[in-house]
């Protein structure tokens, strides 16, 4: 029985279909985590996160072996809008948290909606909107 052909070198090594979306909540969650204890430590929003958000969420969704295609784009379109809202919720938490001695996942359902969305209005400066506002469009152009 003669040998099977060797693999050529450029064939790539796809990941199970299943395993994107393990990735992607591992890959979120480290994120909302990294980022919301720099917003918290330094005082500031660092909205140049969410770009790096965007391009996670489409980093694991690419290794994950997930399809390309608009389904790609849209999970990771929104993916990188959960993280946002997340960060945002979790700051303003945090803040307002401390002043009661709860940790930010403590306080964090205790607020409404628009209590966290005055706060975030407030603290964010005008570069972290436009990183804010970018960073889905972003995830929507590199998940392709």
């Amino acid at each position: 029985m003669p040998p099977a052909p060797p693999r050529p070198p450029h064939a790539a090594h796809r990941a199970p279909g299943w395993l994107w979306p393990f990735m992607l909540l591992l890959g979120s969650t480290t994120l909302v985590v990294a980022w919301s204890s720099l917003a918290l430590a330094s005082g500031y929003q660092h909205g140049w996160m969410a770009l790096l958000a965007a391009l996670e969420a489409a980093w694991m969704l690419r290794l994950g072996g997930m399809r390309p295609g608009w389904p790609r784009r849209m999970t990771a379109l929104a993916a990188t809008v959960v993280m946002i809202v997340a960060v945002q919720w979790l700051v303003a938490a945090g803040h307002i948290g401390a002043q009661m001695g709860l940790a930010p996942w403590e306080a964090a359902p205790k607020m409404g909606a628009f209590y966290v969305w005055t706060l975030a209005r407030l603290a964010n400066t005008w570069l972290d909107v436009i990183c804010l506002a970018a960073a889905p469009l972003l995830a929507l152009r590199i998940a392709r």
